[in-house]
């Protein structure tokens, strides 16, 4: 089979064109949403880092800075819960950054695992929906009013999981489970409403991430999230960054609807290749 040349070079143009675009990433501090910021800051990319810790928002410009030192980054320390913060994040990034050519709805939690729906107290399960749900309705909303929509282009990319399509049969995922649900249905509805523009609505869904996300769905108990991974090898959010660089890869006529990464030792939602990691010695 022949690679057809023009192809390869339409995927480097692309990514070249990504050189001077200004992303505007939620839950930037850590994780997936610091991954993402880094290779798309390699590539170019002008970045407004969005979480709610101004500390670690700073450590991470520091060492995008120091990296490359061209790069624009803005740090603005809001909670997307909070809606009138969120769109003031979104006025002041395009006013010291350029207009958003790229948004990453990456900020997202579960808490409260493994209790049960009624179990988990109910300032978490507020939590969870305020900020999986009504913080990427806010984010999305203020980007495509005072950016998007006028300019009718740019790439939002929706951070969904795996589960967001198929419940997993553990306790604790009511909420979580409900709240990737949402993101799925918000992310088709959303593709709909914005045609007639050269928006595209992008969906990636994680599998298994080694961070800080899933330590703390699990209560920071070490043991438990030992137990989970046991015998392979989770994703790390570099993973998930390269996922992201190949979706903006793609020219603007192509649209990947929907990406599932996973470890390829998780064989489907629930089903993990324990052996995967004995294989490798």
């Amino acid at each position: 089979m022949c690679i057809n040349p023009a192809l390869t070079a339409t995927t480097r143009n692309s990514m070249e064109a990504l050189k001077g675009q200004t992303a505007f990433i939620t839950g930037a501090s850590m994780g997936i949403g610091e991954a993402i910021a880094l290779a798309l800051a390699e590539h170019g990319v002008n970045v407004a880092l969005v979480s709610r810790s101004k500390d670690k928002l700073e450590a991470v410009r520091d060492k995008i800075t120091s990296k490359f030192p061209e790069i624009k980054v803005g740090v603005y320390p809001v909670d997307i819960q909070n809606q009138p913060d969120i769109e003031k994040a979104v006025k002041s990034a395009v006013s010291e950054l350029g207009q958003i050519d790229i948004l990453m709805n990456n900020a997202g939690l579960a808490l409260g695992a493994p209790g049960r729906f009624w179990e988990i107290p109910i300032d978490q399960v507020a939590q969870m929906s305020n900020t999986n749900i009504n913080g990427v309705i806010f984010t999305t909303h203020a980007v495509l009013n005072h950016s998007m929509w006028e300019r009718k282009k740019g790439t939002i990319i929706n951070v969904s999981s795996v589960t967001g399509l198929e419940c997993p049969p553990f306790n604790g995922e009511a909420v979580y489970h409900a709240s990737k649900a949402f993101l799925e249905g918000f992310s088709n509805s959303l593709r709909m409403e914005t045609a007639g523009s050269d928006i595209r609505v992008l969906v990636l869904r994680p599998g298994v991430v080694q961070t800080h996300f899933h330590l703390q769905r699990v209560q920071y108990d070490q043991s438990a999230m030992d137990d989970f991974v046991a015998g392979y090898e989770p994703l790390v959010g570099e993973d998930l960054a390269q996922s992201v660089l190949y979706m903006l890869s793609l020219p603007p006529r192509v649209s990947i609807k929907a990406l599932d990464c996973v470890p390829t030792a998780q064989r489907a939602l629930t089903n993990f290749d324990r052996e995967w990691n004995s294989r490798r010695k």
